[in-house]
């Protein structure tokens, strides 16, 4: 996921002047991967879902961002996987999911929405980044 975030990110940069809403939905990504991991941490400090970040802002935020959740899974046990983490959505309602639920959403919600970038960035003529798992994996980028 985080891989796959650096080259939508890199995609984006590379573009020059990429459509705004890609820049928009590439924030949202990171801003909503910072929302879910303080879930899971129990940390409850407010994040904005749909911030305004430029591509620069997009990419602090990624490299913050990248340490914490290399820590939270590098420390998580199998029996973790199926703790139940209460949270309260944006909307105000309360949810209970479990540690793997959430985990599966983040990497699900985060493809999706980098398949939108790619979209925007085609449809403007640019090159958009490959973030597909198996080429991930072919090219030795990801273990």
């Amino acid at each position: 996921d985080d891989w796959a975030n650096g080259e939508a990110l890199a995609s984006l940069q590379a573009a020059g002047t990429p459509p705004p809403r890609s820049v928009k939905i590439m924030a949202h990504v990171l801003a909503a991967e910072r929302l879910w991991l303080g879930r899971l941490m129990e940390d409850r400090t407010p994040v904005e879902v749909w911030p305004a970040w430029d591509l620069d802002q997009c990419g602090e935020q990624r490299a913050r961002l990248t340490p914490h959740w290399h820590a939270y899974l590098n420390h998580l046990s199998p029996e973790d996987l199926t703790r139940p983490v209460a949270y309260v959505n944006s909307l105000g309602e309360a949810w209970t999911n479990t540690v793997q639920d959430i985990l599966m959403h983040v990497v699900i919600h985060s493809a999706y929405h980098r398949g939108q970038i790619a979209t925007r960035l085609g449809g403007a003529g640019h090159k958009a980044a490959y973030t597909d798992l198996i080429h991930g994996v072919r090219q030795g980028f990801i273990d």
